[in-house]
């Protein structure tokens, strides 16, 4: 039995086919019909579930909802599908440690098995979870990425730092492999801020003159103040012109007035999935990459589609998964809505809002919903606001539920009083619940939210159970 390498496993040119880059990207998103567009994704689904039926996770989950093979002959059949979350994920992992039965290994012959790579998430929602990519799949969520950083206006010619993490985390190497095999700019991987302290990262960046900051918003806001701190001009000392970041509900324009007035991206992904969307060039909604993904926008609680325009949870079918882990009506959790206005640069992706906060943090106040991320920008632009916060849900003897928020401030002391009176305003307004507000100092936050190691911090404490 010989060994298969990473790179017998790939067909380069049929993926840029499939998946086109660079100037094509945007030709291909610009120009083709819906028709042709859904053609595609029909071709790549039904390779997905040829593979999905090969494996066992598949065969119990769809065999227990009546579903056969020869059932699912389109993308028209998806809904009859039942979807899945990380809790079945984490169930196959109990039920056959350590790989669990989604990865379909056995659905290959004896030395048929193409490379594996093995990563985890951040474990920011639980347990960590075992990721698992086959080198085709693998290099589609590279290009993916790769191709959403060009299309945000990254050159040949950036030098691009990373803040992702490393470890067994999967951001950092496949952040990593995006930039350095799908594009030609410098690339700086200096990870969290326990792989490289803030301050040091600052003076790489200054050091090779980092022009695009790639990361999670909280920790590049977080490396703008520390820049200051240290007597560095953002924007001058540091040339950054472009931040590709995860925003979600966090303020814009707070993050490029720290960087010196760089221009600011959002995208979305999950471990699982990598990119699935992110902005263009005009800035307006996240264009979902549907050649490689196949996006539903379901009801929270029923699992029913939405509306154009309501909230709902992202399910989400990864198109180009035919290799290793086929992803399936995978409900992410996380909640968006759609946009349903045309595109103004003309692109036929859907779009989204963006990430709104996740429907498994949610809490629910007094009949209330509350998605804990979205606080920090409904404060951003309240007075002496520092940026950071934490949430506590909490229960009285009486079973009465209450809200709170912990914001950091650079108010003295003597102000806190009317300061945290005037935020619990502001999120009263917001929210439409009473919510107590306690003030902290800049940086009192930091060991609740584990700003410093996690990429995704902490924003709720539930103290009900």
């Amino acid at each position: 039995m010989s060994h298969q390498t990473y790179w017998q496993s790939l067909d380069y040119p049929a993926i840029v086919a499939d998946h086109p880059i660079g100037e094509a990207f945007t030709r291909f998103a610009t120009t083709t019909s819906r028709d042709k567009l859904r053609a595609l994704q029909n071709r790549l689904f039904l390779r997905c579930v040829a593979r999905a039926w090969k494996t066992t996770f598949y065969q119990r989950l769809w065999g227990a909802a009546g579903i056969q093979p020869g059932d699912i002959r389109s993308l028209d059949d998806l809904p009859r599908l039942p979807s899945f979350d990380k809790s079945d994920i984490m169930a196959s992992l109990e039920r056959q440690p350590p790989f669990g039965d989604f990865a379909g290994f056995e659905g290959y012959p004896d030395g048929g098995r193409p490379p594996v790579m093995l990563h985890t998430t951040s474990g920011t929602t639980g347990s960590p979870q075992v990721l698992l990519f086959g080198p085709k799949s693998r290099e589609v969520q590279n290009l993916l990425l790769a191709r959403n950083y060009q299309f945000q206006g990254l050159a040949p010619d950036d030098v691009v730092h990373s803040v992702y993490g490393h470890g067994m985390i999967n951001g950092g190497h496949y952040v990593r492999e995006a930039v350095t095999r799908w594009t030609s700019a410098v690339f700086l991987s200096a990870g969290t801020g326990v792989e490289t302290r803030s301050a040091q990262q600052v003076e790489v960046m200054k050091r090779f003159g980092a022009t695009v900051l790639v990361g999670f918003g909280d920790y590049l806001k977080k490396l703008a103040d520390t820049a200051v701190e240290m007597g560095i001009e953002p924007g001058r000392d540091i040339p950054v012109r472009l931040i590709s970041a995860h925003l979600g509900r966090e303020d814009r324009a707070a993050m490029e007035k720290a960087w010196g007035g760089a221009k600011c991206f959002d995208w979305y992904g999950v471990g699982d999935t990598g990119l699935i969307a992110g902005e263009g060039p005009d800035r307006d909604g996240l264009y979902v990459h549907e050649d490689a993904h196949y996006l539903e926008i379901c009801d929270i609680d029923t699992g029913a589609a939405v509306a154009p325009g309501e909230l709902g949870d992202m399910v989400v079918t990864c198109l180009f998964k035919d290799d290793l882990y086929p992803l399936i009506r995978f409900n992410t959790h996380d909640v968006t809505r759609a946009i349903p206005k045309p595109s103004s640069i003309d692109v036929v992706f859907q779009r989204i809002e963006g990430f709104l906060g996740r429907s498994d943090n949610m809490v629910k106040i007094r009949g209330i919903n509350i998605f804990p991320q979205g606080v920090g920008a409904m404060l951003e632009h309240a007075p002496a606001f520092a940026g950071e916060f934490i949430c506590r849900a909490r229960r009285d003897a009486t079973g009465r539920d209450s809200f709170s928020v912990t914001a950091e401030t650079t108010a003295p002391t003597a102000e806190w009083r009317d300061i945290a009176s005037f935020y619990g305003e502001v999120l009263k307004r917001k929210i439409g619940i009473e919510v107590e507000v306690e003030l902290a100092p800049k940086g009192a936050t930091a060991g609740l939210t584990q700003i410093d190691v996690r990429q995704k911090p902490i924003r709720l404490i539930d103290e009900r159970y």
